[in-house]
């Protein structure tokens, strides 16, 4: 009997909470391990620069490398757990490997082996985790759409508790410390998953050779598509050397120009405001949603670039905001509510920009090309990483003001270009919604934090 026959996965009454008991299981996992994640890099850049005394160019330079490579590992990955280890076992190994990594950074030697062992770990778990989720379910099981909200629930919980946690031990009581308590959350998620295993879906049979789906008829042809993901791609790129400065230059930024004072002496933790972002994005994302329901129910929803568009906009306001606040600051300290703005400004941009361009790229491709789009959203993450940490080397040349300026001005070049593409894009999306074929209109993945 396989796991997909097995009596837990049809009876109600074996459920928790209204859902397969193996769907808890990949949710504590998913948080262990963004715990893990999001601690260790809530540390990162102020331990070198404050423990490893690197210059800020060679850490920013560092930071976006280690951020990029963990985009870049799971194309890797993935093809290894499809195709030799299978789904389980990767993500064992993965795990294992990367709780490893995070006990390595405890010891200031080892801490290039130890980025490159997490980023290692990471490109087997990441892609193996999240794909057994569907798998809980059969197809008619009305549950399956909602399943993927709960995990995304479990991704923003780890993101949030981890700059609280592993950010205020290691800023407080030592960076050993923190390093290690990421490690340790990742082990509870290896520990959950292994003990859970009874309740997870089996592994897949391993995918055979598939012939690539030739021109789509009535919707868009093969060329169109791969065309509209490389141009989005690349404002996506621009896009994104702007918007992961929040864990680089801005962090550095709080560090050192904000009064995080709260009165009676005490003062925020610098790592807790990385907790704003995953924060905000439980607050932020249900209004949106029920905005984008109203708006389609009218038949005016926007397309998804012109989304994508405002979004990169209001991301060029939030840089605009860090900005002026830099400016009249004249190297003082601004109040820690400007920062919390900045944070809100640009997570809503956020919702606006990430999960709908990941959603976008899984429509436009065939079926039989739905894995190598995620893995060409991974490709343009990977390259807009790369180029934060590129842009991050001109933080202390330019200036505060005049470098977040700049990030203002590259948000807003992503919007001109994406608003470019609105007209081709939403032809296509109109195409692919009147497709009566499922192939060419495929359900999009789930929307992973790391993942976007």
């Amino acid at each position: 009997m396989t796991d997909r026959a097995r009596p837990e996965f049809r009876s109600a009454a074996s459920d928790w909470f209204g859902q397969p008991r193996g769907l808890t299981i990949l949710f504590l996992t998913e948080t262990w391990e963004k715990f893990s994640y999001y601690g260790m890099r809530s540390l990162l850049v102020y331990y070198m620069t404050r423990q490893l005394m690197l210059g800020q160019q060679r850490a920013s330079m560092v930071y976006g490398l280690y951020t990029a490579l963990a985009y870049l590992t799971p194309i890797v990955g993935g093809a290894l757990a499809d195709r030799w280890l299978g789904r389980r076992r990767a993500v064992i190994i993965g795990g294992s490997v990367m709780a490893v990594g995070h006990f390595m950074m405890a010891f200031p030697q080892l801490f290039y082996p130890a980025l490159a062992t997490i980023a290692a770990g990471n490109g087997l778990f990441l892609p193996s985790l999240p794909g057994q989720v569907g798998a809980l379910y059969d197809a008619a099981d009305p549950r399956r759409r909602s399943a993927y909200s709960v995990y995304y629930v479990g991704i923003n919980l780890g993101a949030f508790l981890a700059p609280l946690a592993c950010g205020g031990v290691g800023e407080l009581a030592g960076w050993h410390w923190g390093f290690a308590l990421a490690g340790v959350g990742m082990l509870a998620g290896l520990t959950i998953y292994v003990a859970g295993g009874r309740w997870l879906p089996a592994q897949p049979p391993r995918p055979v050779a598939a012939a690539v789906a030739g021109p789509r008829t009535g919707a868009t042809d093969l060329r169109t598509s791969l065309g509209l993901m490389l141009a989005v791609g690349l404002a996506v790129v621009v896009l994104r050397g702007a918007y992961e400065q929040i864990g680089n230059t801005v962090a550095l930024w709080t560090a050192a120009r904000v009064d995080r004072g709260v009165g009676a002496g005490l003062a925020i933790p610098m790592t807790w405001f990385q907790a704003l972002n995953p924060l905000l994005i439980f607050v932020l994302t249900p209004p949106l949603v029920r905005h984008w329901r109203r708006r389609a129910a009218r038949g005016r929803e926007p397309g998804s670039a012109v989304k994508m568009a405002t979004g990169a906009a209001i991301m060029a306001g939030a840089y605009l905001l860090l900005a002026a606040v830099s400016q009249a600051a004249q190297g003082g300290q601004a109040s820690w509510i400007w920062l919390a703005l900045f944070t809100a400004v640009l997570t809503a941009g956020e919702l606006f920009v990430l999960p709908v361009g990941l959603g976008l790229f899984a429509r436009l491709a065939p079926a039989a090309l739905a894995a190598t789009a995620i893995a060409g959203w991974f490709l343009a993450t990977f390259a807009g990483n790369l180029l934060a940490g590129a842009l991050g080397t001109l933080f202390t040349g330019l200036g505060e003001a005049r470098f977040f300026l700049a990030m203002a001005g590259l948000a807003g070049a992503a919007a001109v270009m994406l608003l470019a593409l609105a007209r081709p894009v939403a032809r296509a999306e109109t195409a692919l919604a009147a497709s009566p074929d499922p192939d060419l209109n495929p359900a999009p993945p789930p929307v992973l934090r790391q993942a976007v």
